[in-house]
């Protein structure tokens, strides 16, 4: 396995993660503000350029019900944009409980309130990129 990028997409903020060059750890990245699709794309395609990553793992909210609701069906147009401008491979994965999961260990590692937050979108990332990763193993 190789390099993997993960994107936690939101209205407001991006959260990024990448795996390391064996494909077994994810680690938050950063976050993109998010201004327009084309900034964002422009971005994730120079990250995955020069990251190396060669693939990208889209976080996708499925409902508990398993439906996919308005924030869903904007995760898979973000995915489809990223396919479109990417030459990886582009996946998605379902997200449930990443920003839950994401605040928690950062509320246990003693962060303070406004780092958490300026943070949470990226650790997100993590957590959904190594499920993801571990699912693939």
């Amino acid at each position: 396995m190789a390099r993997v990028l993960g994107i936690d997409p939101g209205e407001r903020r991006i959260g990024l993660a990448l795996s390391d060059e064996t494909g077994l750890l994810a680690r938050p990245l950063q976050v993109l503000p998010r201004r327009s699709l084309q900034a964002a794309i422009a971005a994730i395609a120079d990250l995955v350029q020069r990251e190396g990553a060669e693939a990208v793992v889209v976080g996708l909210p499925v409902s508990l019900s398993g439906q996919l609701g308005p924030q869903a069906q904007r995760s898979l147009r973000f995915a489809e944009a990223l396919r479109r401008q990417l030459a990886v491979p582009v996946h998605t994965w379902n997200e449930q409980y990443t920003t839950v999961e994401a605040q928690r260990r950062l509320r246990e590692a003693g962060r303070r309130w406004k780092d958490r937050a300026q943070m949470v979108d990226a650790v997100a990332a993590a957590v959904l990129l190594q499920d993801y990763l571990d699912a693939r193993r």
